[in-house]
């Protein structure tokens, strides 16, 4: 079903049946791909934001709701989210761009309606999410450095700060991190500081007065935690190309970023078992 704008597919309450997966496509790359994941990670309903001259196969199409959306308008996906939270209280959603892709343990196995089923008994409602990200090995095969069939990704270089709080004196937050690793870091003179981090809510509860700022955190400072207080919890992961195709696209650093690969190169098994062997996946009490 395609919706003229976002005001009437949230008119047509298309999130209805929950959770929600949100994909905003800034270009043409790997949406097929990024829909056919959600679906098969049993999202049942699927919305897609873009622009109408984005062209989708229709088999890709049809089983989703497609929405002409201004993909590059300044905080376009947290204003995207912001009224879709405040539409539809009570529903998980999780949204990502195109050419990423959501991973959490035993989701080969498991649907994610059981993730969150068990993460509601934990009476948690937000989920940290690491973004990995995906490169091709060979940028002279795959110049915009997206490749599902090499993806690498990297197996060190991760690392974790205290995330400030201006309000109390810049002193930490309790449980909560800014994580940075992978190409970001690595081509950080490329990438702006802001832009640097790579964690998110990638998957949460919506509720009434619930807010998503520019920086993909939220103003319930609870939905930015890791675990609760008394134990580790499940924690999922987003596998992006979209740090790479930015890195190769932008003039400023595609002559200076000839090969993603280094000595800390792994081949992308496109498994959660892997991830969370590297850290990148926490299943905490969910085995």
């Amino acid at each position: 079903m395609r919706y003229r704008n976002l005001d009437e597919a949230i008119g047509a309450s298309v999130f209805k049946t929950g959770p929600v997966a949100v994909i905003m496509a800034e270009d043409a790359t790997e949406i097929g791909s990024t829909l056919a994941h959600v679906r098969k990670l049993g999202f049942p309903c699927v919305l897609l934001l873009t622009h109408d001259e984005i062209e989708v196969a229709p088999v890709d199409e049809a089983p989703i709701h497609r929405i002409t959306y201004d993909v590059h308008a300044e905080n376009a996906l947290p204003d995207a989210m912001n009224r879709l939270i405040a539409a539809a209280p009570g529903v998980w959603f999780h949204y990502c761009f195109n050419a990423e892709y959501l991973f959490y343990p035993f989701c080969e196995t498991r649907d994610v309606r059981e993730l969150i089923a068990f993460h509601v008994e934990e009476r948690r409602h937000a989920f940290l999410t690491y973004v990995v990200d995906l490169y091709a090995a060979d940028l002279s095969v795959d110049p915009d450095g997206v490749s599902l069939a090499d993806a690498h990704l990297d197996r060190a270089g991760y690392y974790a700060l205290g995330r400030p709080d201006m309000a109390n004196h810049g002193h930490a937050k309790e449980r909560q991190l800014d994580l940075f690793g992978g190409i970001r870091w690595r081509f950080e003179e490329h990438v702006p500081p802001d832009r640097r981090r790579i964690d998110r809510i990638g998957l949460f509860l919506a509720k009434p007065g619930l807010q998503m700022r520019s920086d993909f955190t939220f103003n319930d400072e609870e939905y930015n935690t890791y675990a609760c207080p008394w134990h580790h919890n499940a924690t999922t992961a987003v596998c992006s190309f979209r740090a790479a195709k930015a890195l190769r696209s932008n003039p400023g650093s595609r002559r200076e970023v000839t090969n993603f690969r280094w000595h800390y190169s792994v081949p992308f098994a496109w498994d959660s078992h892997q991830l969370m062997n590297l850290g990148l996946l926490e299943p905490g009490q969910w085995v």
